[in-house]
């Protein structure tokens, strides 16, 4: 069998596939399903539509939304429905276990998945995805919200697919959905082995279920139902129907169409494999299912990747065939482990040769050039434009600017970009010689350099750019970053401060969720773990002290975090951090008054957050690491500083460096 799936006209398949075998070929095509659908359309409020399926013991029920943000709010909506029993209460709670919810959206879907209420969508951690997935196998949940993301490659038993729309946004524009989409997610329901019948309901519009709810209440009264003020849709609402549904529920599914793609790994791949590139490059772009038209650029577009690789020594031509039939080669001097999975990556390896390694800010402009060739995380950079600008405008506030003039200004702040100037200089001159880089525009940026130079946990910078809901989609830029660090620098380069850094920011990412790497390094190395084993390590947690180097770093960027803090006199969002220990909002304001005292600034450049200023005792034996951050005061003096505790147990159990202040003040 070829393939199982959601599919529509298949006719062309059947043509390929006997023009490639000669032999003929036949399609095993059946529209039933062994857990039969029944469907409804309801003109009732979500709530009383849902009470009525758990009534009917429809459940479980799995309630379509096409935005992450509308699937977390109906969850918090339907807190207050009654969903499990004391004892499902307790299995769920049994099964959680010691599972840590280490981040804000985290506590919140710990309150959810206990009332028997789950959430997924693409925005969140993996392990919390798993988590939902795992509690929904055991049939613990009643209702899960989500995003259309279940709908494909997940096994999650579903009794129900509630619609709360039939339309949704696909980045460009509101449409109706295609049979395709309706029918991958409405075939979720019924469970074979399980449920006898499943079941597919789509809400109305609520503007149209409020005006059927005004139309019940005049009953059948003519004069009163004329005088039924109607409820208008939302301006620009793209509507759907009854007929809507039964269309979709008729229609077949949209043919497939070719999504062919010429990219570094593919040439690379055929180049490194035996026999001749060249010929198994042929056979590829010009027998496949791409118009003629189409096929003519992937061709164009093969060459230009080919001679990149070519001008910058990644392969080379051979006089002769070698033992394998290879007339091209990767060449031998490239390291084993060299991403080229980011068109441009090229660039970077030759960008990394224009910077100074005895800048003190070298590791920090290393991974500026490494940002600028990774996709853009529109949401993390829409929040740091948002949080420049929102800081912009208070202090043109404050300092009387008009308004119209506010407004002119704003439009010239964006998010930070780092090196922008001299890195588009770079990608100019490289691209003289490197044409297909122009498919690929640069984009500096400032995701992991803004985190580290502001000593951010990845809780924090979730916090201070207010991405609760796409924490997932931050996770997954920090592990591309720290992908894209670890195997494209090459190690000649790395210094010691950037193998610190990316010591760190890998910890990061494995202590708030390791399945992201774990699943790498089983894609990069089968033959070492399995999926299943990946998956069984990725719920394990190491503990955050294992890796000493990423430990100190942690330890470093904790105790200066309180340094940069003091130095804008926060001492607000100190206290918030030390609290706990007895060192309030109160207590580092009387100990920073002191110091203001005596000096006029707090330094916080790179010899602030050196080595030479943070002393640390370690004290396994105890338990316990001692430090001491001492201030870069303008005098030089070096006398104050800050004085904590470290606990590794408790640091361990967190996932995080838990810092204990324990004095701020003169040695």
């Amino acid at each position: 069998m070829l393939m199982s799936a959601t599919l529509g006209d298949v006719s062309f398949f059947e043509k390929d596939l006997t023009r490639r075998t000669g032999r003929p070929t036949t399609v095993v095509r059946s529209a039933t399903r062994p857990v039969p659908l029944s469907y409804e359309y309801r003109y009732t409020p979500l709530t009383e539509t849902l009470t009525d399926l758990l009534e009917a013991r429809q459940a479980p029920v799995y309630i379509v939304h096409f935005t992450q943000a509308q699937a977390v709010e109906r969850a918090q909506a339907l807190m207050s429905i009654n969903m499990c029993t004391r004892e499902e209460k307790d299995r769920i709670a049994e099964l959680i276990g010691n599972f840590r919810f280490t981040t804000k959206f985290g506590r919140n879907l710990s309150r959810y998945v206990r009332h028997g209420i789950g959430v997924h969508h693409a925005g969140m951690l993996p392990k919390y995805r798993r988590l939902v997935e795992k509690l929904a196998q055991a049939g613990l949940l009643k209702v899960i919200c989500g995003t259309d993301t279940l709908g494909v490659g997940v096994n999650v038993p579903i009794r129900t697919v509630l619609f709360t729309a039939l339309t949704k946004y696909d980045g460009t524009r509101v449409r109706t959905l295609r049979a395709r989409e309706f029918h991958q997610i409405a075939g979720r329901a019924g469970r074979a082995g399980f449920d006898t019948e499943g079941f597919v309901v789509a809400q109305a519009p609520e503007h149209v279920v409020e005006n059927e709810k005004a139309l019940a209440k005049a009953g059948d009264d003519p004069k009163k139902r004329r005088k039924v003020v109607r409820k208008k849709a939302p301006e620009g609402f793209v509507a759907w129907s009854e007929q809507t549904f039964e269309k979709l529920i008729g229609s077949e599914p949209e043919p497939l169409t070719s999504r062919f793609r010429v990219t570094h790994t593919m040439l690379l791949s055929v180049i490194a494999r035996p026999g001749n590139a060249f010929e198994a490059m042929r056979r590829l772009l010009e027998d496949n299912h791409e118009p003629r038209r189409q096929q003519l650029r992937h061709i164009r577009r093969a060459i230009a990747i080919y001679r990149s690789l070519l001008d910058g020594g990644i392969v080379e031509k051979l006089d002769r065939p070698d033992a394998e039939g290879r007339i091209v080669r990767l060449t031998v001097d490239l390291q084993q482990d060299f991403a080229l999975n980011q068109p441009l990556s090229t660039f970077a390896l030759a960008a990394f040769e224009l910077l100074d390694p005895e800048s003190p800010s070298y590791a920090l402009d290393m991974v500026s050039v490494v940002e600028s060739t990774l996709d853009d995380p529109r949401q993390i950079l829409a929040a740091q434009q948002n949080k420049a600008r929102g800081e912009a405008v208070a202090a043109m506030k404050a300092d009387g600017v008009e308004y119209e003039e506010r407004m002119e200004r704003l439009q010239d702040i964006t998010y930070p970009k780092p090196l922008e100037e001299q890195l588009f200089h770079a990608y100019d001159t490289y691209r003289t010689s490197h044409p297909w880089v122009g498919d690929h525009p640069l984009s500096p940026k400032s995701v992991i350099r803004d985190m580290y130079e502001r000593a951010l946990t990845f809780t924090e910078l979730v916090s201070l750019y207010e991405l609760a809901r796409t924490e997932g989609i931050v996770l997954r830029y920090l592990a591309s970053a720290y992908k894209a660090l670890e195997h494209t620098v090459p190690d000649d380069l790395k210094s010691e401060d950037l193998e610190d850094l990316i010591a760190w920011l890998g910890e990061t990412v494995r202590q708030v969720d390791s399945s992201l790497l774990d699943e790498w390094e089983q894609l990069a190395n089968p033959e070492e773990m399995t999926a299943e084993e990946a998956q069984e390590k990725a719920d394990q947690v190491k503990p955050v002290t294992a890796n000493a180097r990423a430990f100190r770093v942690l330890v470093r960027n904790a105790m200066f975090r309180r340094v940069e803090l003091a130095a804008l006199d926060q001492v607000r969002e100190l206290g918030e951090l030390d609290a706990e220990g007895g060192w309030d909002a109160d207590a580092w304001g009387e100990a920073m008054d002191k110091y203001w005292d005596e000096y006029e600034e707090l330094g916080t450049g790179p010899d602030a957050r050196g080595p030479k200023l943070l002393l640390i005792e370690e004290q396994p034996e105890n338990g316990l690491w001692r430090v001491r951050q001492i201030f870069d005061d303008p005098n030089g003096d070096h006398d104050w500083g800050i004085s904590a505790e470290v606990d590794l147990t408790a640091s361990d159990a967190e996932g995080r460096a838990v810092v204990r202040v324990t004095d701020v003040g003169q040695l």
